[in-house]
């Protein structure tokens, strides 16, 4: 085995970042158009959020989100409004308010969620079983890239 410098493991990180940011963006962007008329990506996001952690309040589903707590108050308004989550007063605290998803939210969140999972998987379905199993094999380490323990400190 051979020992990469510096500049070339920069290199190979940098075309390595490039071409999954192009993958990931063209397979979502397919994903959302073959979703027509589903919720918006943060709307989607916050509802598999609370189904799967439960009641939130607005300042945690702004930090796991990661936007401002001013845009996640006008999206859960919005949500609200659709009857897709529910506000109410924390038990130890009336000022507090904590958000659930509501049935209606839940089966909101079923329907859309089959669309884009369909057709990844339609295109899963279509891969050699050799590169299926690399994609299976890799879902922990693209699953680390989400992970919110580690700020980056550049742009």
């Amino acid at each position: 085995m051979t020992t990469l410098g510096a500049a070339e493991t920069g290199a190979e990180a940098a075309e390595l970042a490039a071409r999954l940011r192009l993958v990931v963006g063209r397979l979502s962007r397919r994903a959302r158009i073959d979703a027509r008329g589903s919720l918006y990506s943060l709307q989607l996001s916050t509802l598999v959020t609370l189904d799967q952690h439960g009641p939130q309040q607005l300042f945690e589903l702004a930090r796991r989100e990661q936007v401002a707590k001013s845009t996640m108050s006008r999206v859960l308004a919005t949500m609200d409004q659709k009857g897709l989550v529910v506000r109410s007063a924390t038990p130890d605290d009336a000022r507090r308010l904590s958000i659930s998803i509501t049935p209606a939210g839940r089966a909101r969140l079923l329907q859309v969620w089959g669309h884009p999972t369909a057709l990844i998987r339609r295109r899963l379905e279509r891969l050699e079983p050799t590169h299926r199993a690399a994609l299976q094999a890799g879902l922990p380490a693209l699953e680390a890239l989400l992970d919110d323990g580690h700020k980056d400190s550049g742009p």
